[in-house]
């Protein structure tokens, strides 16, 4: 009964959100609230939401002070040479910035902090994203995935998870993984530049003056400015010439261009949400904004780069060093009082809508836990493994990874169900090593998870619904395990 309600409350949390019937916040809390009831354990609500808090707040704080420190640096300019650089090799060509983005996300992801990669990621790219009326869930779905694909890295989690829960060597583990997560994230690549072709062939390429910004003193509007300003879709006509003032919200272009362009494709989500403003869409990398600090630029690229060493090599919990970093950032850049409230105003919504889904994610994952749903449902999943796939355990364990780490937490799947797959395993002579390599293919589509953190941070800061986002990612996310799974088994790893 456990097994059939744990999985009938996660399907109905995805269909409601990826619908839109509900928001993300209102599932994550009244959809596990309901069925908490329905097992006959509502008493205990309480104390399943207080033990799923608990273990989350630690993740809680550690997002809201990464936003307000990598909000702040978004401010004083640090992100602007990179963002600059990126617009001048992509060439305002959204191929190239498609696959920039997985690149981008891949490098970054080095530091093995989902959270930090995605802020770094989608500051960067944004702009870009917004500029040219470009796909918001292309962005996110790629670097979700070639997130996913980074997030084994053995200070990443899921490695060292694996070896815990085992008790082998985590460099065992990852190393001879290296190939066959080489060939997942050059599948993230090609797979990047597949959609970066839908997306040239959907908007058209642009020169690098047509997406310079040019904001008007009384911040009306914002125009795009550039050498005739001429826009030459895929089929070589123009669309018209002098400079391309951005649509007003809620209404038509100024030009009569992007209302001729082809709308994106049902599964992406719109490229502005109703409450944007043109303005609002550019005004965070304003060349000209009073909150840059040019001369505070090295001190502020050397406090970043000693703060993700630091969280590398773990000298302090993540949270205490982001809580640092805030605190200092703040009192460097911005030494007055009113300068300080004004930047952690201005940071607030975000830190609000990413902590409040933290909390509410609680929920459903303490009622999840504390029910004893999630056992149940991996019991039976286990249980229903075919004795003559005994030899083949390891491919069992990666395939079973791909759903199980979707729906459940790396902590649940690393300590609760892959000891369980790796004695049976062991019963038909299957290696513990080699289920531990098999239990990382999952990880593209972990990262997009409604238990991940991470995951509120990459849709907040992109302005994306995550039902959006899941709708589209799930499908490209959960092929590139399928490739880490098969490359693995080509290679002979698992």
């Amino acid at each position: 009964m456990l097994t059939i309600l744990g999985f009938t409350m996660i399907a109905t949390f995805l269909v409601l959100i990826m619908l839109k019937k509900m928001s993300p916040i209102a599932a994550l809390v009244l959809i596990p609230a309901l069925f908490c009831v329905f097992v006959g354990k509502g008493a205990h609500l309480g104390d399943y939401v207080i033990d799923g808090v608990t273990s989350l707040a630690p993740t809680a704080a550690m997002l809201m002070f990464a936003i307000v420190y990598f909000g702040v640096m978004i401010d004083v300019g640090l992100f602007d040479p990179i963002v600059r650089g990126i617009l001048r090799f992509c060439k305002a060509d959204p191929l190239r910035i498609v696959v920039g983005t997985a690149v981008l996300a891949a490098i970054v992801s080095l530091d093995g902090d989902g959270s930090t990669t995605f802020m770094i990621t989608v500051s960067a790219m944004y702009p870009l994203y917004k500029r040219l009326k470009m796909s918001l869930v292309v962005m996110t779905g790629v670097a979700a995935m070639a997130n996913g694909v980074m997030n084994t890295l053995p200070w990443g989690g899921p490695t060292a998870r694996a070896a815990t829960a085992l008790k082998l060597d985590a460099s065992d583990i990852f190393v001879p993984m290296i190939p066959a997560l080489a060939v997942g994230l050059v599948f993230v690549i090609a797979l990047a530049y597949v959609l970066g072709r839908r997306e040239r062939t959907r908007l058209g390429v642009l020169t690098l003056d047509d997406v310079l910004v040019e904001e008007k003193p009384a911040g009306s509007e914002t125009v795009l400015v550039g050498a005739g300003a001429e826009k030459t879709p895929r089929n070589g006509s123009t669309t018209g010439t002098g400079p391309v003032t951005s649509p007003a919200p809620g209404g038509g272009s100024g030009s009569g261009t992007d209302a001729d362009r082809p709308q994106p494709p049902s599964d992406e989500a719109p490229d502005r949400t109703p409450d944007e403003t043109p303005d609002g869409d550019f005004q965070g990398l304003d060349p000209h904004r009073a909150t840059l600090r040019p001369k505070l630029y090295w001190f502020n690229a050397l406090l970043t780069v000693v703060l993700l060493t630091a969280m590398i090599m773990e000298l302090l919990p993540i949270p205490v060093l982001f809580l640092l970093g805030a605190a200092t950032a703040l009192t460097v850049n911005f030494p007055h009082m009113p300068d300080q409230k004004a930047r952690i105003g201005a940071h607030a919504e975000n830190v609000l809508n990413v902590s409040g889904m933290v909390f509410a994610a609680a929920v459903f994952t303490g009622v999840l836990q504390g029910t004893g749903m999630v056992d149940h449902m991996a019991e039976w999943l286990v249980a229903n493994i075919p004795d003559g796939m005994g030899p083949h355990m390891a491919f069992v364990t990666g395939v079973l990874s791909i759903p199980l780490t979707y729906f459940m937490s790396n902590d649940g799947f690393y300590f609760g169900i892959v000891p369980v797959l790796a004695e049976a395993g062991a019963a038909h002579g299957v290696s513990p090593l080699e289920i531990a390599r098999a239990s990382l293919v999952g990880q593209p589509l972990h990262m997009s998870s409604p238990l991940v953190p991470a995951v509120y941070v990459l849709v907040g800061m992109a302005k994306v619904e995550f039902g959006d986002h899941t709708r589209f990612v799930v499908k490209w996310a959960a092929l590139t395990s399928l490739v880490v799974l098969g490359a693995g088994i080509l290679f002979g790893i698992v």
